[in-house]
């Protein structure tokens, strides 16, 4: 996240606010139905670096997987955070690592190495095809702000946030299953039904999405950040946030006057049929941007980076959200 925050424009059917639990704890919440029986063999130890991945590898893994989360809260910007030697020793044993790459969890490729080197492990943003090109926006969570704090230059890198990217989560499932089925072949129909089962919990998400782009096609979006554009893509959404913005944006730097003022223009003028808004970073930019687009009643849709706290499972997360996007394009959800 970054320079972002804010109160609901839209409200959601959950309370977003930021990742699920406490760091270091296992995520399980919102997992299939249990397949019938325990796991069939000694279940895999699994150390997935941030919590909007630790929850699907719980769901896939069952009882067949102990999954430990390293961060599992929205005080921690992965990007930033520094492992302490209690985080470093979770990894020790790992049989398998799940981390998003592309520069968003550095620290957990490294502990990876150098504390579970033969452990497999899996890159969401390498299944995306994007590693090497994304780089994190270094976007603060939730109550961080960056203003005023040297940028980066990460323009025109790829986007990290690859949990928003409806394939990706379906291929990070996949490893995770494929993964699990060598690591524990005593437990492969076990672990087949889990996915099934994970499919089959996956349905109202991949519903919502299929409706939304049927009605959604072409319409216009901008965005405080770029944490939802991988979901506004597959929605066939156009993204019209003025790109001097989105420059300054993917730098952590502060946006120019004139870029700030192309940005409020737009909204003034109701140049986007919505404003993707993150709630968790926070700013002057951004509630200046969010104060333009009410004012000009473009409808506002409130997103997070991370997973909100009591929230049931990945999927409620995400359909969530997609209801309020459906709800502010007024098109069915």
């Amino acid at each position: 996240m970054r320079l972002l925050t804010a109160s609901f424009a839209l409200a959601l059917p959950l309370a977003l606010s930021s990742c699920g639990s406490d760091e270091g704890s296992s995520t399980s919440a919102g997992t299939p139905p249990p397949s019938e029986g325990g796991c069939p063999t000694t279940p895999v130890d699994v150390v997935v670096s941030v919590d909007q991945w630790g929850d699907i590898v719980s769901q896939v893994g069952g009882a067949c997987a102990d999954v430990t989360t390293v961060v599992a809260s929205s005080s921690v910007d992965p990007h930033d955070f520094e492992p302490t030697p209690a985080d470093a020793a979770m990894f020790d044993g790992a049989q398998l690592v799940v981390i998003n790459g592309g520069h968003y969890d550095e620290w957990a490729a490294k502990l990876a190495a150098s504390s579970a080197p033969d452990a497999p492990v899996i890159n969401a943003v390498e299944l995306s095809g994007h590693e090497g090109e994304a780089g994190h926006d270094h976007e603060g969570e939730a109550g961080h702000s960056h203003e005023g704090e040297e940028g980066h230059d990460h323009a025109g890198e790829g986007n990290p946030h690859v949990w928003y990217n409806p394939m990706v989560v379906n291929e990070v499932a996949e490893a995770v299953t494929a993964h699990l089925k060598e690591l524990a072949p005593d437990a492969a129909d076990y672990l087949d039904e889990r996915h099934g089962e994970f499919e089959n919990v996956m349905k109202p998400y991949n519903d919502a999405i299929a409706t939304i782009r049927s009605g959604a096609q072409g319409r216009t979006y901008a965005a405080t950040e770029s944490v939802f554009d991988d979901m506004a893509n597959a929605l066939g959404m156009q993204n019209r946030t003025p790109e001097g913005y989105q420059a300054a944006s993917a730098n952590e730097a502060e946006p120019s006057p004139a870029d700030l003022d192309a940005f409020l223009r737009l909204l003034g003028d109701r140049g986007v049929d919505v404003l993707i808004y993150n709630t968790q970073t926070e700013g002057s930019v951004p509630e200046q941007i969010r104060a333009a687009a009410e004012q000009a009643g473009v409808p506002v849709v409130d997103v997070t980076e991370t997973v909100p706290p009591n929230t049931e499972s990945f999927q409620t997360w995400q359909v969530g959200q997609l209801d309020a996007l459906a709800e502010a394009l007024g098109v069915p959800a």
